[in-house]
């Protein structure tokens, strides 16, 4: 239950609190709400089938009217990916994004069927957004990827600031502007009622290396490369491409583009004018093995390690058009995302075996992080100068020593807020106070892209990997309480049948007896109440024979 009081302003996180992914941030103000951000989560490995985790919108659904707009800070999938299915539910939403973020937005409405009936809208640093009683500015920052914005919503307690994914590089590449300080700076004189930061590298002491220091690292690993190259990032990094983009033309070689992603992300950001990309220099994807070695590049995507991306296919040996050959070097320009680590290890073995040369990690210069260290998250303190300090976008731990950075830098300890997702702080004139919760829970789409799988088809998934499926078969004429055919069981990942003669005997009985013994009951119990049975004898049985716990699949079949 919420309640908010006219005089209150109220911050709450729909996602990204406890956890890296799901961003998801809201400020209410009497009747209207501004979003910040609508991402997705990536599966930790014991979510089989799931492709990934978007949150729970029902409170946004039930406050509908109130939504003046969704705003977003940039284009990667754990801020853009949740918003289709938003948009699915609430279709009247205004989107603002960033030109490459609304880019990238505009493909998945479009893989969604929704792109013609959104209101889209581009925002830059100097747009403002003004509603009734709240408004909306931004502010320059740097991220690993181009076009990246913090957001103030601007209430009449103060600004409330959500500093999105942001560090200090002060010599970005790609011509991309350095963070606006004064404007930062602006914000905090004015006044910050609540600051919402990034929380990432709070447990990193350093400044986090700039993109430029990368780039020229990658310039000289790959100019020293004789063979074959597969340069494997995230398709939405258009510095790491600009990079391998650069090498390529240095050294003569020519560019091959593997994945469907990597294709559009590199069209986006050639439309936008943020590559500068020769048209002799890509070649058909058919070409690459024509090439000498020493002649060919490919971008692909994959570095996190997905089963269908092109480098898992292509270490796998199931690519149809690339195979990895002797003295192939693969680079790596990723860290692997929390959840993907093993994965990731997992692809990097099966490159090696199949005898490529690997570079990856920080020991060889070929990725920073987009996320500022704790000498930057405290210079964004100093900056803005907030009364109050929420730290989002991190797991538990990394929000916890984000509220001593802040303490450090001025804010009172009353002031920090450890949060968790859908808990709503509201603060007035006379202080803070936590206002209630919001349904926060995680919404699980699967593989066929269907939101809302379900925690219990989860379970039963995990379930099923671990402890097997055991089914009992049987007909049955209820009206003369008999059993006609079986009951028969069948063991599907639980236990060898021909070997646990004994026991599956033993199981047959059971129900047998469960079935007789529900059928002669009176009033008659339906037949969820006789699988019930069947499900919780079996279970204790097997538990007490095995020490294990396989899902059980009642099937009764009734004579007409």
């Amino acid at each position: 239950m919420v309640r908010i009081k006219k005089n209150e302003v109220a911050v709450f996180a729909i996602g990204g609190l406890g956890e890296i992914g799901k961003n998801m941030y809201c400020v209410q103000y009497q009747d209207e709400i501004i979003i910040m951000d609508c991402g997705i989560k990536f599966p930790e490995d014991d979510l089989l089938g799931i492709n990934y985790v978007i949150s729970d919108y029902s409170y946004l659904i039930k406050n509908r009217k109130k939504i003046k707009a969704l705003v977003v800070s940039h284009g990667h999938e754990d801020h853009i990916g949740g918003i289709p299915f938003l948009l699915e539910k609430i279709p009247e939403i205004p989107v603002y994004a960033t030109p490459f973020a609304l880019a990238l937005i505009k493909g998945k409405l479009d893989e969604h069927g929704i792109l013609k009936t959104t209101e889209l809208h581009e925002e830059y640093e100097d747009t403002v957004l003004t509603f009734d009683k709240l408004s909306v500015t931004f502010f320059r920052t740097t991220h690993s990827i181009p076009d990246t914005l913090g957001i103030a919503v601007h209430t009449p307690l103060g600004a409330v600031i959500f500093t999105g994914d942001f560090k200090f590089d002060l010599t970005p590449v790609m011509n991309q502007p350095a963070p606006d300080f004064q404007r930062m700076a602006k914000l905090g004189d004015e006044g910050v009622l609540a600051l919402l930061s990034d929380s990432t590298n709070a447990e990193v002491s350093a400044f986090t290396k700039s993109e430029r220091f990368v780039a020229k690292s990658l310039n000289n690993i790959i100019k020293g490369i004789d063979g074959r190259i597969i340069f494997a990032t995230f398709a939405s990094n258009l510095y790491r491409v600009s990079t391998a983009v650069e090498a390529a033309i240095e050294t003569g070689r020519k560019i091959a583009i593997f994945g469907r992603s990597m294709e559009n992300g590199i069209q986006n950001g050639i439309d936008l004018g943020y590559l500068n990309v020769p048209k002799d220099l890509i070649v058909d994807a058919n070409e690459i093995n024509r090439l000498k070695p020493n002649e060919a590049m490919i971008l692909c995507t994959g570095s996190q390690g997905e089963p269908l991306a092109a480098l898992s296919r292509i270490a796998d040996g199931t690519h149809r058009q690339i195979s990895i050959q002797p003295g192939d070097t693969v680079i790596f320009s990723s860290n692997p995302i929390p959840g993907n680590t093993l994965s990731v290890n997992h692809l990097i073995n099966k490159l090696m075996e199949a005898g490529a040369n690997v570079i990856h990690g920080k020991v060889n210069n070929v990725h920073t992080s987009g996320h500022g260290g704790q000498e930057e998250l405290k210079m964004m303190v100093r900056l803005a100068k907030p009364k109050y300090m929420i730290p989002v976008h991190g797991e538990y731990r990394m929000q916890v020593i984000h509220t001593h950075l802040a303490q450090d830098a001025g804010v009172p300890k009353e002031n920090t807020f450890v949060l968790s997702n859908g808990e709503v702080v509201a603060f007035s004139p006379e202080g803070s106070r936590i206002a209630g919760h919001i349904p926060a829970g995680d919404v699980f789409v699967d593989t066929s892209g269907t939101a809302d799988v379900g925690n219990v088809v989860v379970r039963d998934r995990q379930i099923l990997s671990e402890e097997g499926l055991v089914v009992a078969v049987a007909t049955v004429d209820s009206k003369h309480q008999r059993v006609l055919a079986g009951p028969d069981i069948l063991s599907r990942g639980f236990v060898y049948m021909r070997e646990s003669q004994d026991l599956i005997s033993q199981a047959q009985k059971n129900v047998y007896h469960v079935l007789r013994t529900q059928m002669a009951k009176k009033p008659r119990p339906s037949e969820n109440d006789i699988r019930k049975a069947i499900i919780a004898n079996l279970q204790d049985f097997l538990y007490a024979r095995t020490e294990r716990r396989p899902l059980i699949l009642p099937m009764i079949i009734e004579k007409k």
